[in-house]
């Protein structure tokens, strides 16, 4: 029984897949870090804000 949006498995593997693009991004060159890096974790993230 899902009484929260985080017992849903899309929630789960949306918040794992933006982990791992989070650690994943940190190794991005450091000309990069602020316009290319910032946007891919805003990405990941508004996948998990839509779901709740």
């Amino acid at each position: 029984m899902v009484k929260v949006h985080k017992d849903l498995i899309v929630y789960q593997k949306a918040f794992s897949t933006a982990m791992e693009i989070y650690h994943s991004s940190k190794k991005f060159p450091i000309e990069e870090r602020y316009s290319l890096t910032d946007q891919i974790r805003r990405s990941s993230r508004s996948v998990n804000a839509n779901i709740t």
